[in-house]
């Protein structure tokens, strides 16, 4: 669960990195900075996926993400996606998560 998880926040920091660089033209410094705290707590975050904490936090980042469409239009898309992606591992993590459970419970590990 925490890989997917944390494949999905990595790829979203490069995927908002890139939303900056759009941005530079034609927006003001405060909104690039927004940009770049955003694209490296994404970075961050997927390091906390051990815990529940990580999704709580990856799932406020993923509005955040959704909301930089103010400021470069194609983030709303982008953001939609990712966030689909977002909630997509964390369905069949789970559920890999419960099939690896019930496997070790019917023949431990040596």
């Amino acid at each position: 669960m925490r890989v997917l998880g944390a494949s999905v926040l990595s790829m979203e920091a490069f995927v908002m990195g890139f939303a900056v660089l759009l941005a530079m033209g034609e927006h003001s410094g405060g909104a690039l900075a927004l940009g770049g705290a955003l694209a490296i707590a994404l970075l961050l975050n997927a390091g906390l996926m051990k815990k529940r904490t990580g999704w709580v936090v990856g799932s406020i980042l993923q509005i955040a993400m959704i909301g930089y469409g103010y400021v470069v239009p194609s983030m709303y898309f982008m953001g939609a996606l990712f966030a689909a992606l977002w909630i997509a591992a964390f369905l069949v993590g789970r559920k890999g998560e419960a099939i690896r459970a019930e496997l070790l419970r019917q023949k431990p590990l040596k």
